[in-house]
């Protein structure tokens, strides 16, 4: 008989539960990986809503003195009109690629104040699924504006408003269905890892919409669109929001004759119930089951008793009270500037490429993956450092003071050539990435999950709501100020990068020297902010 290979041994070693955590994991990564997927389009589009007109024509004009056989083209009257996409065909057209970023990101903003309330009184699951269809739907309208020829601005700023607001359904839905499977021991490894989607999503976004957006820039959305539809639809049928779910149901599979009524509270783990089973079989009696049998000396056929443990319904944390867990504000207001440093890289990136490399949309499109391939290794450092100091402040703070220097220097670099500027897309990716993935993941779980609220996790998703809505405000100023400062130069947008990225170091401080002034660190296999 031939051995079993070592693959299989090492897939039937896993238990039930195991596997449902592994699945859970994997499916909330993609689930969110298809979010940032569909965002990513606009800014690989940008380059070619308005192009270089004088630099296409210099290039048909070179095409037509090399000896080309064909007729020498007859210059367009109205350039701009003839190679931009209108209304992005006017000298002011960066101000208005920025109110485009600004009405996504700040009714993103306000969104998700409501997201994480209105998350923790519905079910994940419908939630989650509303939220991806309708955000494939308006994904998918943009790029129908290029089908349709569409040339009014008041459409783009309706769509993009309205793709905000239906995308905030997303981080808290996922961060609060994997808090709910993965426990507080290497948290921010875990995380680290599984926040990766942000940057994965980025580059799959880029690699796609770049494949259209010379040829036909409506394909770069509606392909992203159709794919979060989908992905919607995969939520629907296969998200477990918590194990407490998996016990009602296979308590209900195993239990002889009719089912037995059960009893449920509603709230972010809205239907779950705990189910314990006991048997006759001479096993100690749990505290919260009476025993059924009327003695041991009569012989009675041995019957499977389902008692339902009834708890009093956990009330719903208030705004205000999340607010007074002890860390929330200063991660919130910390993440404000990381996440404005994050996303202005994520929206004007490849245009920046694009202006001072002069490359096509896709080269720089393609170029700008490498800023998420850096931003994937810093949040997985970012979460194993963290886990192993049991600091995750000082981690945030250490990171954020190599990334000042680190911005000025792909600033100067970018120029130089084409190999420095592979190397600062990396290192500013994972410096910059790397406190914006371990706030919004493991810093998130563990003020969701702070001692103070005595065991309440239903202030899990009003945690992660505020925290990310107030990144979020950073997020919508970033690609606005970008846009006005780019106008004086691009060295105005770095400073204001800088100083963000300093501003975001200002307030930690507090909970730095709190954590370096600390007797102990925490055990590394339950990391917790100490109550101050």
């Amino acid at each position: 008989m031939a051995a079993v290979p070592p693959g299989i041994r090492m897939l039937v070693s896993f238990d039930r539960d195991q596997w449902y955590r592994v699945l859970t994991f994997i499916l909330t990564f993609l689930l969110y990986t298809s979010f940032h997927l569909s965002r990513k389009p606009i800014s690989i589009v940008k380059s070619e809503l308005h192009k270089n007109c004088s630099s296409v024509s210099e290039i048909a004009t070179l095409a037509s003195s090399s000896g080309s056989p064909q007729p020498p083209p007859q210059p367009p009257i109205h350039a701009d009109m003839d190679c931009s996409w209108k209304p992005f065909d006017k000298k002011n057209y960066r101000q208005l690629l920025g109110a485009m970023d600004y009405s996504f990101l700040c009714a993103y903003a306000v969104g998700m104040y409501l997201s994480g309330i209105i998350g923790e009184r519905l079910p994940i699951r419908l939630y989650l699924t509303v939220g991806m269809l309708s955000s494939g739907l308006f994904t998918c309208l943009f790029g129908l504006g290029y089908v349709y020829n569409i040339h009014n601005m008041g459409f783009y700023v309706f769509v993009q408003v309205a793709n905000g607001l239906v995308q905030t359904t997303g981080w808290p839905s996922v961060v609060t269905c994997i808090s709910n499977w993965f426990g507080k021991g290497r948290r921010g490894l875990v995380m680290g890892l599984w926040n990766s989607h942000t940057s994965v999503g980025n580059i799959l976004g880029s690699l796609i919409a770049g494949y259209w957006v010379s040829s036909n820039w409506g394909m770069s959305f509606i392909v992203p669109g159709i794919i979060i539809a989908v992905m919607g639809v995969v939520c629907f049928f296969f998200l477990i929001e918590h194990p407490n779910d998996l016990k009602s149901m296979y308590a209900q599979n195993t239990s002889p004759g009719k089912r037995v009524p059960t009893k449920s509270w509603n709230g972010v783990n809205d239907g779950h119930t705990e189910v314990y089973h006991q048997y006759k079989d001479n096993q100690t009696q749990s505290y919260d089951t009476e025993l059924l049998l009327p003695s041991d000396s009569l012989c009675v056929p041995a019957q499977t008793v389902v008692v339902v443990k009834r708890e009093s319904e956990p009330s719903a944390i208030s705004f205000m009270g999340a607010l007074r867990i002890p860390g929330v504000i200063e991660f919130s207001l910390c993440l404000l500037f990381a996440k404005l440093v994050s996303y202005t890289f994520l929206f004007w990136l490849p245009l920046y490429i694009t202006k001072t490399a002069h490359l096509d949309a896709k080269k720089a499109g393609d170029l700008s993956t490498l800023f998420d391939v850096g931003g994937i290794v810093g949040g997985i450092l970012a979460g194993v450092i963290s886990d192993r100091l049991g600091k995750r402040a000082t981690t945030c703070a250490v990171m954020l003071l190599l990334a000042a220097p680190t911005l000025y220097g792909f600033s100067m670099i970018s120029e130089f050539g084409f190999g420095p500027t592979i190397g600062m897309l990396l290192v500013c990716g994972g410096l910059v990435n790397g406190p914006y993935s371990l706030i919004t993941t493991a810093v998130s779980a563990d003020l969701g999950t702070h001692k103070s609220l005595k065991g309440n996790a239903r202030a899990l998703s009003t945690v992660t709501a505020i925290i990310d809505g107030t990144g979020s405000i950073g997020a919508a100023l970033g690609p606005l100020l970008a846009g006005l400062l780019s106008a004086g130069g691009w060295d105005q947008v770095f400073y204001m990068l800088m100083t963000a990225d300093f501003l975001a170091l200002l307030c930690l401080l507090r909970l730095v020297t709190k954590e370096l002034t600390s007797s102990k660190s925490p055990p590394t296999s339950a990391v917790e902010l100490k109550e101050h």
